[in-house]
């Protein structure tokens, strides 16, 4: 599977990671050597940034949530309290030198105007290294946080999400590259030819321009898009540099990535100029043995119901239980059997496919065994029913392996790295999986890459577009 040291990949393997401070795992918080307190963020994303920027990773990646409540507890803990995406991008623009920065916007909610400032700004400050994640939403109660009585409809969203997008890159290209003379002898500082008004006017969005700021380094900054329905894939696939994806397995993602680069093309653009990127939840230690034990415990601590007839909160999940989990098994299972109870190897053999997969996941991530001197408990059962999650666990060479068998596989064209808990898990793959990806030749050294994140994606240079007037209809 490894590569000769030293051979380069047809196409860049792009890493990015989508930071999560409180962990992307919902027990990650609890991980004696996790970062458990928002109000100390600032902390830990000095620390991720530094990693990032050392590892010679292309981004860091800050999604968002407009909205919060205690039933986030349980299912993401993370969404409870986070800092604003651009304040995020903001504040370590200032603090990394190489790493890209990409914010989330949500278009349903945000001022195009006011949004096209704000990133040229970050773009600007970050000698061209910002990018924005673009979503329609899906949280009802963002709306009330808005001053409106209903989320709008899919449709609405998405026919706003596309006037956004070419709205913003109007904006952007209010000023021509060479608009600003700064002539002192002369006394000229601008040529005023080259700055232009935006016009744009749409049905949901109406901005005249220019734009009072300058134009950013990138031209325009890579739009980054995530979603599963048709008009998301139509986002993605007509307007987004990136499409962030979600395949359950290599075959799956091989024509996710096939479809969305045809409908590329069928959209007019080279299909080089869409990169497919999915996520990965690596738990990685130096031997695969401490990997599959830092698992087995962020499965022994997500709290789950143990039968015991206790209060649970208003807002816990009834997936968490031996009641919810026995039809998938396919035995009936007492409510009361204590959940660190070895599951008897002559029930085991019982199971149902899904049960028998259920066993299997644990085994794979604990190295426990089903009638072995480390067996499964029917908690593992329990919480790897509840809490799914699509982890990939062993040394740098086992969590290499998965991202050069789907790169190599034309499945992806890069990955987002999610930590089950910060800063250790993100330590762990900056220290152990990035030098071994390098030593394979799928990722450069950090001082041979590119220093914009346009360049890096390997993303075609942007020319301004220019018409007297511009619809976006």
């Amino acid at each position: 599977m490894s590569r000769r040291p030293g051979t380069a990949p047809k196409r860049p393997l792009i890493i990015g990671a989508m930071v999560r401070t409180l962990g992307a795992y919902p027990s990650g918080w609890r991980h004696p050597d996790a970062h458990a307190e928002p109000g100390r963020d600032a902390e830990v994303l000095r620390r991720i940034g530094t990693l990032a920027d050392e590892a010679g990773l292309d981004y860091l990646f800050f999604g968002d949530w407009l909205a919060t409540g205690p039933d986030l507890e349980f299912r993401d803990p993370y969404l409870l309290a986070r800092i604003d995406p651009l304040s995020a991008v903001t504040f370590l623009a200032g603090l990394t030198e190489r790493v890209g920065l990409i914010a989330t916007v949500n278009t349903t909610y945000a001022d195009a105007y006011t949004l096209a400032r704000a990133a040229a700004s970050v773009d600007v400050l970050s000698s061209g290294r910002a990018g924005i994640n673009v979503v329609t939403g899906a949280e009802p109660r963002a709306a009330g946080n808005h001053g409106r009585d209903a989320h709008a409809d899919n449709e609405t969203r998405y026919d706003r999400a596309e006037e956004f997008v070419r709205t913003v890159r109007a904006l952007w290209d209010s000023w021509d590259e060479e608009a600003w003379i700064a002539d002192k002898a002369g006394g000229r500082l601008i040529d005023p030819a080259g700055l232009h008004r935006a016009d744009a006017e749409g049905a949901h969005i109406r901005v005249t321009g220019p734009l009072n700021t300058a134009r950013p380094p990138q031209g325009h900054l890579p739009i980054v898009h995530a979603g599963t329905s048709p008009r998301s894939r139509a986002l993605a696939s007509g307007l987004a540099d990136l499409a962030l994806v979600a395949p359950s397995d290599l075959a799956t993602a091989q024509r996710v990535r096939a479809q969305l680069r045809a409908d590329a093309a069928a959209a007019g653009r080279h299909p080089d100029d869409l990169r497919v990127i999915a996520p990965i939840l690596p738990v990685v230690a130096a031997t695969r043995a401490e990997a599959q034990q830092i698992v087995d415990t962020l499965l022994a601590l997500v709290p789950v119901d143990e039968g015991q007839g206790a209060a649970l909160p208003d807002a816990f999940p009834d997936t968490r239980s031996l009641a919810a989990v026995g039809p998938v098994l396919g035995v009936d299972v007492a409510a009361s059997t204590p959940l660190d109870e070895p599951v008897p190897a002559e029930v085991a053999a019982q199971f149902t496919d899904a049960g028998a997969h259920l066993v299997r996941l644990v085994t794979e991530r604990t190295g426990r065994r089903v009638g072995g001197d480390h067996p499964v408990t029917w908690r593992h059962l329990v919480v790897t029913h509840a809490v799914p999650a699509a982890f990939v666990v062993g040394d740098a060479a086992d969590v290499a392996d998965h991202i050069e068998r789907w790169f190599t596989a034309d499945a992806v064209d890069g990955f987002n790295v999610l930590s089950a808990f910060q800063p250790g898990q993100f330590e762990a793959f900056t220290a152990l999986v990035v030098p071994e990806l390098r030593r394979r030749g799928l990722l450069a050294a950090p001082a041979d890459t590119p220093t914009t994140l346009r360049d890096r994606l390997a993303l075609a240079p942007v020319a301004p577009t220019r018409r007297a007037a511009r619809s976006i209809a």
